[in-house]
């Protein structure tokens, strides 16, 4: 007798929700014209499981893994018959003194091990293979920075959720069928002016990020005042149900050149939920309450990409 439920295969999303780890490479580029390019591009990331497979074999305690994100325009270049539902480009955030900038990138590799020789051999080789198809738009390597803090000297990604949480409020369900597996990623890179951060006292900076610095226990936002950055990152929906994305976020560094930053790296289920955290963050909530937290950080980059299942993946193969 022929059972149907053994030709189901379960949908396999890409590492969206693998642990954090040691260290990260955010690799960002975009296509070059011509179709011959971005066919070049779908054999490349197709395969790209199979190239993750040839350098992590060399230490599979090192965790290698590669999420491959692909931008609104690029998924049209690719002549796909559907799209995600939400794809869409990132657009400027403009709020009364800070902007979030929309800057370009048709594709994201998310790398991440414990391990960074590793990674750095898996972008080495990647970027061989992709060879004069695509141009770097831009390269962050990030580090885990002591007990999972940013440089501002606070633990980041406290409230990710945890458990069955992740892939909930993660990755795409049946609400977009075709695309279920998948999950919309928004990535921004912000530099840190850290002396004008440790100019201020402490109590302020904790009062500003909505934590405190030492044991990282959460404040609550004293009604009337002015919301700190946890409650501006809080998205609440009209029928008062709070909707995460998952974090994983890294600082970066080169104390040499005087740079310091913590790159961010959103994944979430629906993207009009990263969106709404940023509109609040920099327009303010109420309107010109922005989070205090811009004065010190400010965005570099901001681009939007769906970063599909592998089933999806691989059948972009030309």
């Amino acid at each position: 007798m022929h059972d149907e439920a053994w030709d189901r295969t379960p949908i396999q999303p890409q590492s969206v929700d693998a642990p954090l780890s040691t260290s990260a490479i955010f690799l960002v580029v975009s296509i070059a014209e011509g179709d011959e390019a971005a066919e070049r591009v779908r054999d490349v990331i197709s395969d790209i499981g199979g190239l993750v497979r040839a350098v992590g074999f060399r230490d599979l305690n090192g965790h290698l893994s590669c999420n491959v994100g692909i931008g609104s325009d690029a998924w049209d270049r690719f002549g796909q018959d559907a799209r995600p539902a939400q794809l869409r480009r990132f657009f400027e955030v403009r709020g009364p003194v800070h902007t979030a900038p929309s800057t370009p990138g048709d594709l994201l590799f998310h790398i991440r091990s414990e391990r960074a020789d590793l990674a750095f051999e898996l972008e080495r080789l990647l970027l061989g293979k992709l060879g004069d198809a695509v141009t770097v738009v831009d390269e962050t390597t990030g580090f885990r920075y002591f007990d999972s803090r940013d440089l501002l000297g606070f633990v980041d990604g406290t409230e990710n959720p945890t458990g069955a949480g992740m892939a909930h409020w993660s990755i795409v369900g049946e609400e977009d069928a075709a695309f279920a597996g998948g999950s919309y990623v928004v990535v921004q890179k912000y530099l840190h002016d850290l002396d004008a951060w440790h100019a201020l006292p402490v109590e302020l900076q904790e009062r500003i990020i909505g934590r405190t610095k030492l044991d990282n226990v959460e404040l609550e936002d004293e009604p009337g005042a002015r919301k700190s950055h946890k409650g501006l990152a809080t998205v609440v929906d009209a029928n008062g149900v709070e909707h995460d994305i998952l974090r994983d976020n890294m600082p970066f560094g080169r104390p040499g050149a005087g740079e310091f930053g913590t790159y961010f790296i959103g994944y979430a289920r629906e993207l009009w939920v990263i969106e709404q955290m940023l509109r609040q963050m920099y327009v303010g909530d109420p309107v010109g309450s922005y989070d205090r937290m811009l004065d010190v950080s400010t965005p570099v980059t901001g681009t939007t990409f769906f970063v599909p299942s592998n089933d999806v993946l691989e059948g972009l193969a030309p």
